[in-house]
């Protein structure tokens, strides 16, 4: 995975909301009205400046909850669990260390 600075990826993000917008043939005050938001916030979410608030009424109006919907996902299984759980059945089923064995 390549990482970029924060600003290509802020540039990059509102490039691609930019695009979205075109796609759906908006212009910034149509999806700023839509999005009950000024048209230099979107303007500014286009530029990779903005608020969280603004991204999502914008997002929303564009009919992408789905971006926001995969921040939420949350994996069914704590990797760090697994970890945990491993070493104390591990530990469970040998002999501990400084315990004589029973006969």
């Amino acid at each position: 995975m390549e990482f970029r600075n924060l600003d290509e990826e802020l540039a990059r993000f509102g490039q691609q909301l930019r695009e979205h917008r075109l796609l759906r043939n908006l212009a910034q005050a149509e999806l700023a009205a839509r999005a009950d938001v000024a048209r230099s916030a979107v303007q500014n979410l286009e530029s990779g400046r903005g608020t969280l608030e603004t991204l999502v009424r914008v997002v929303r109006a564009l009919g992408r909850e789905d971006w926001l919907a995969s921040f939420g996902n949350q994996p069914t299984v704590n990797p760090l669990h697994l970890t945990r759980n491993a070493a104390k059945r591990q530990r469970a089923s040998g002999s501990r260390r400084g315990q004589a064995k029973k006969p």
